[in-house]
C-alpha cells in the first residue's frame, strides 16, 4: 500500500562499489504539490548520499530545498521526472536552495526536454537562489526567463552570525552549465559576492567589516544568456581554479544601469580564465576584468559591444575588453590573446592596470573600434590607432605583439560568419607564438593547425583545405542562432558524398543527413531544426576520413 505522502520511495537498488561492497541507493518521487523538501524533516530525512529526488513533471508554484548533504563522489540528485518541471510564480524566487552540500540540480530527467526544469516567470525576484552556506554543487539543463532580478544567484552573503564570513566558510566547486537564461531584470548569472573587500555593517551596535566567502573551483560553461538587464555573467570573489568558457551571451545590459554593464565580468577577488565565449549585440563592455590578475582572456568572439548603447552622456565608454587594477595583485600579469573583437563602441582593448607586470596583449583581431575617429580628429592626446589597444597610462607594463588592426573587415578576409578565416586571410600563420600555451581555438580545434598559429579566435585549418581532404576551408553556417531552417555552405574539391550529423552537447545524435555526390565547388545543405529543443548543438560534416565540426544555437 502506498502511504498518502506527497513523496515516497519508488525504487531501491543495490549499487556495487569499487571495493566490492554493496550500498543501497534510493529514488524518491516528489509530487507537484510539494513546495518544500527539507532533509531535517520526515520523510526527507531518509535521503542518503547518492540518492535521487525526482520532481514530477508539471506546474509548480515554488520549490525550496534545504539541508541535504551528499558526498564528493555521491551527490544527492534533484531531477525532473516524466516531463518538464514548470515554475511560474509571483514569489521572490522560483527555486531556493539553502544549506546543501554535494548535490546536483539537473533538468536531464526527460529525454524529450533539453531543459527539463523551466522557470518561466518570477514576478518579484530571482529564478534560482543558492545560498545558506551551500557548497559543492552542479546546476545544469535549466531554462530560466522573465525574472525581476537575476537568473541564478550562487553565493552566501556574510552576516553578524559570522558563520559565513571569509575566515569561517569557503564555497567550493560551483559548476553551472548548459542552462538557458533570458530576459532578467538584473544579471543572468550572479556568482560570488561583489563585495570582495568587505562591507561595514553594525553588529551588536558596533561597526564591523564583514568579508564574504571566497569561491574555489568555479566552472561556468555552455550557458546561453540573452537579454539580461545587467551583466550577462558576473563571477566575483572566485580566487582560484575558476573558468568561464563556451558561453553565449547576447543582448546584455538592456537596463543600461551604470556599473552593471558587461557581457562577462570577472569581478574583484577573482582569478578566472575566460575563453571561447561568444558575446554579441550587448550594450555593455564585452568582457570586463576587475580580478586578481593571472587571468588569461583568450579565444573570445566579441561583436558590436556597446554599439546599441546611446546614453544621454555621450562620453560614456564601452570597450571590447576592459582590464582594471581594482583588485589586481602586484607583479602578477594579464594575458589577452587570440580574441576577435568586431565593432566595439569605443576601444577594442582598454588596459588601465599599472600594478601588474609582464602583461601580454597579442594575436588579437580588432576591427573598427568606434573611438578611432574621435581620437584621430584631435579631440584627445591620442591617435586613431590608440582606439584598437588603449594604454592610457604610460606606466603600464604591456608587451603588445602581432595584433591585426583594421578599420573594416574586408582586408581580414573573414568567411561569411564574420570571424572564421578564409584561406587567403593575412592573419594565417601570423600570431605571436613566443611562449604560447594556448593549444586550441574557439571551436576547440588544435592551435596551431598549420606552420604557425593564426591571429584571432578561430584557427584556419590547412589540413581541411589541403590535398588529403575533399572539404575545403571552414563551412559557413547561418542563421546562427536559428529557429527553423539551418543552412550549411561548404566547398568540395571533387564529387563526393558528404554526411552531416547534429549532436547535443552531450554527444547524442539528433539529426543526420547525406548529401549525394555533386560537382565540386560551393555546396549548400539545408536542415529543418524546428523540432530541436532550445540549446547549443554541435554539427559535423564528414567526407571520407575528413571531419569538420562547429557549433550553432537553436532558439525558439
Amino acid at each position: 500500500m502506498i502511504r498518502k505522502f506527497a513523496v515516497y520511495i519508488v525504487l531501491t537498488y543495490a549499487c556495487l562499489m569499487s571495493n566490492g561492497a554493496k550500498s543501497q541507493q534510493h529514488v524518491f518521487l516528489v509530487d507537484t504539490t510539494v513546495t518544500l523538501v527539507d532533509a531535517n524533516e520526515p520523510p526527507y530525512n531518509m535521503v542518503q548520499p547518492g540518492d535521487t529526488l525526482l520532481f514530477a513533471g508539471g506546474q509548480r508554484s515554488v520549490l525550496r530545498i534545504k539541508n541535504f548533504t551528499g558526498e564528493k563522489d555521491k551527490p544527492v540528485i534533484f531531477m525532473n521526472y516524466n516531463g518538464q518541471v514548470i515554475i511560474d510564480t509571483d514569489h521572490y524566487y522560483g527555486i531556493s536552495i539553502l544549506n546543501c552540500r554535494y548535490f546536483r540540480l539537473t533538468g536531464t530527467g526527460d529525454v524529450n526536454h533539453f531543459y527539463g526544469i523551466h522557470i518561466s516567470r518570477v514576478a518579484d525576484g530571482a529564478g534560482i537562489g543558492i545560498g545558506g552556506m551551500s557548497s559543492d554543487y552542479e546546476i545544469d539543463h535549466v531554462r530560466i526567463e522573465n525574472c525581476k532580478s537575476a537568473g541564478i544567484f550562487a553565493k552566501t552573503d556574510p552576516d553578524c552570525s559570522f558563520t559565513s564570513t571569509r575566515e569561517n566558510f569557503t564555497q567550493y566547486n560551483t559548476l553551472i552549465h548548459d542552462n538557458y537564461i533570458g530576459h532578467t531584470g538584473t544579471e543572468g548569472l550572479y556568482i560570488g559576492s561583489t563585495q570582495y573587500f568587505g562591507q561595514t555593517v553594525k553588529c551588536n551596535g558596533v561597526d564591523t567589516l564583514l568579508l564574504p566567502s571566497l569561491l574555489k573551483g568555479v566552472k561556468v560553461y555552455n550557458n546561453i544568456i540573452e537579454y539580461s538587464g545587467w551583466d550577462g555573467i558576473q563571477v566575483s570573489s572566485a580566487s582560484s581554479d575558476c573558468q568561464v568558457f563556451d558561453n553565449i551571451v547576447l543582448f546584455d545590459s538592456q537596463e543600461e544601469y551604470y556599473g552593471q554593464m558587461s557581457g562577462i565580468i570577472i569581478g574583484g577577488g577573482s582569478k578566472c580564465d575566460c575563453y571561447n565565449n561568444f558575446i554579441s549585440q550587448g550594450k555593455g563592455q564585452g568582457i570586463q576584468v576587475f580580478g586578481l590578475a593571472g587571468e588569461r582572456i583568450f579565444n573570445n568572439i566579441i561583436i558590436d559591444a556597446g554599439r546599441n548603447f546611446f546614453p544621454a552622456d555621450s562620453t560614456r565608454k564601452v570597450h571590447g575588453i576592459f582590464i582594471s587594477d581594482i583588485s589586481a595583485q602586484s607583479d602578477s600579469a594579464f594575458t589577452i590573446v587570440f580574441n576577435t573583437i568586431l565593432n566595439p563602441k569605443t576601444d577594442g582593448i582598454r588596459f588601465v592596470s599599472i600594478v601588474t607586470k609582464n602583461n601580454l596583449i597579442a594575436s588579437n583581431a580588432i576591427i573598427n573600434p568606434g573611438a578611432y575617429d574621435y581620437y584621430e580628429n584631435g579631440n584627445t592626446s591620442f591617435t586613431g590607432d590608440d582606439a584598437y589597444i588603449m594604454l592610457p597610462d604610460p606606466d603600464s607594463d604591456v608587451l603588445v605583439k602581432n595584433n591585426y588592426l583594421a578599420r573594416n573587415s574586408d582586408s581580414a578576409k573573414f568567411a561569411s560568419d564574420g570571424y572564421s578565416l578564409l584561406e587567403d586571410s593575412p592573419m594565417i600563420n601570423a600570431a605571436w607564438v613566443d611562449g604560447n600555451t594556448i593549444t586550441f581555438d574557439y571551436f576547440n580545434n588544435a592551435r596551431p593547425f598549420g606552420a604557425s598559429a593564426d591571429i584571432g579566435a578561430v584557427e584556419f585549418d590547412p589540413s581541411v583545405a589541403g590535398v588529403s581532404g575533399q572539404l575545403i576551408g571552414n563551412p559557413d553556417i547561418f542563421p546562427n542562432p536559428v529557429n527553423t531552417w539551418l543552412t550549411i555552405q561548404y566547398k568540395t574539391k571533387s564529387s563526393s558524398e558528404v554526411y552531416m550529423g547534429i549532436y547535443t552537447i552531450a554527444g547524442v545524435l539528433v539529426l543526420d543527413k547525406k548529401q549525394l555526390p555533386a560537382d565540386y565547388g560551393l555546396q549548400s545543405m539545408q536542415i529543418n531544426v524546428s523540432n530541436l529543443a532550445t540549446g547549443i548543438y554541435i554539427y559535423t560534416l564528414r567526407s571520407g576520413n575528413q571531419t569538420i565540426t562547429g557549433k550553432f544555437i537553436k532558439q525558439n
